[in-house]
């Protein structure tokens, strides 16, 4: 997914230059419209990417992905307006709502229980390399005239490659076993895993149901019945993700730095480099901790962090002091969200959604992600000015603790298990 961040952050860094260039200088109303018709789009793509997922199989629908990303990029590039960057926009938030979810789904499917966790943590790394790579490739566009072309036409290559690589990946055997094409299953596996591994995995395959095509899974059954407690999990843990402020920290961090008198270039590159060493961090324990430690600590970590930020605003503290607080907070932030509340759920939900409905609840959970991402970004400033950065960290910090005791109440831990262990575990008997 490096490409998905990548696209996303390449506007942020630029934003300035692209209000300038395209005559919309001065327009919060058009800038905010250049960030959140992404957002938009995003949403839209989530939505659908269980059915484009499951009608298609994984390796189209992440061609499908990178289709609109390139599309998207390249009217970005080139266009002399703000509706032709609006329409680039919505073209590249599509693309990002139907990666993730396929992404998750990919990376679940296709690993073997021990290293499950190790492998979706891969993702949440490319993420990091995304953001990393944005913020390098940006730096240029205060002083280059035009550089942000440059930005959004380097952004296309890594979605090509993926369109273009991916071809020669296997297909998900969980998908094509779905389908009854068992001789492609034992062969998607047997270059997966190798040949000795594909009678246990076929016989462990067939312990969950198959036929998806003869019994279609309606939209309703995700919200009623005996799957609405793990859609509901999943829509949670993902709410609580975007409600523990991480968002925030990353759209003041600027700010933070700058009042320290760190330029924001040089801050927004610790801040990347410090969400890659965490998630590094998270690949090594992922599989020897489990994911509910992690998250569980993660979120404590969070709730510390803020707290730390909500001092930081108080009065009663030197400046120095409320600087040190301020970026101290903001850095443990980053670090503790990195160790596990970025990058578990999404591999969490694929794991514990039965194998009939995984793509189209992902889609579901990864739609409310992008919803809430929307408000909080769409709020945070106004709530700001309005509640004070003491109030709202706190509330913030709350959130955090909350995600805590759901995390301890309703997570199962899922290392080392198979997929088909864990939905026999979960669903429970008509």
């Amino acid at each position: 997914m490096l490409f998905v961040l990548f696209l996303f952050r390449v506007v942020n860094e630029t934003l300035e230059s692209i209000s300038l260039d395209l005559g919309f200088s001065g327009s919060t109303l058009a800038e905010g419209l250049v960030v959140s018709t992404c957002l938009g789009g995003a949403f839209l793509g989530s939505v659908f990417s269980g059915w484009i997922a499951d009608g298609l199989g994984r390796r189209r629908a992440f061609q499908l992905c990178a289709l609109p990303m390139i599309i998207g990029a390249s009217l970005s590039a080139s266009t002399s307006t703000l509706g032709g960057m609006l329409l680039g926009r919505l073209f590249v938030g599509t693309g990002m709502g139907l990666g993730p979810p396929v992404a998750a789904l990919y990376v679940a499917e296709v690993s073997p229980a021990f290293i499950r966790g190790t492998y979706g943590s891969f993702t949440q790394i490319a993420t990091c390399l995304g953001i990393i790579g944005a913020l390098f490739i940006g730096i240029p566009a205060k002083d280059v005239p035009s550089w942000w072309r440059v930005c959004f036409w380097v952004s296309v290559i890594p979605a090509f490659l993926l369109a273009i690589l991916i071809e020669f990946s296997a297909e998900s055997p969980h998908w094509l076993f779905k389908k009854g094409r068992i001789v492609e299953t034992e062969e998607a596996l047997e270059k997966l895993w190798g040949t000795s591994h594909v009678k246990s995995a076929v016989a462990e395959l067939s312990k969950s149901d198959r036929g998806d095509e003869l019994d279609k899974v309606k939209f309703s059954e995700l919200f009623y019945g005996r799957h609405v407690r793990v859609v509901f999990i999943g829509s949670a843990l993902f709410s609580l993700q975007q409600l523990s402020g991480i968002n925030a920290v990353f759209y003041f961090s600027s700010t933070v730095f700058k009042n320290a008198g760190v330029p924001s270039d040089i801050g927004n590159m610790c801040v990347g480099i410090i969400n890659l060493s965490g998630s590094v961090i998270a690949m090594i324990l992922m599989d020897k901790l489990g994911r509910k430690v992690l998250l569980l600590w993660s979120f404590f970590g969070m709730a510390i962090a803020m707290g730390l930020q909500g001092i930081a605003a108080s009065t009663f503290l030197s400046s120095s002091w409320r600087v040190y607080l301020s970026i101290g907070g903001m850095l443990l932030s980053v670090m503790t969200f990195a160790l596990g509340a970025g990058p578990i759920p999404g591999l969490l939900l694929s794991e514990i959604f039965p194998s009939r409905i995984r793509a189209k609840a992902m889609a579901v959970c990864m739609a409310v992600h992008w919803v809430i991402n929307f408000f909080v970004g769409l709020f945070f400033l106004q709530l700001l000015e309005l509640l004070g950065a003491q109030i709202l960290y706190t509330i913030f910090a709350a959130f955090c603790l909350m995600a805590v005791a759901f995390v301890k109440k309703n997570v199962v831990e899922t290392k080392g298990k198979t997929l088909q262990e864990i939905e026999i575990a979960l669903l429970p008997s008509d």
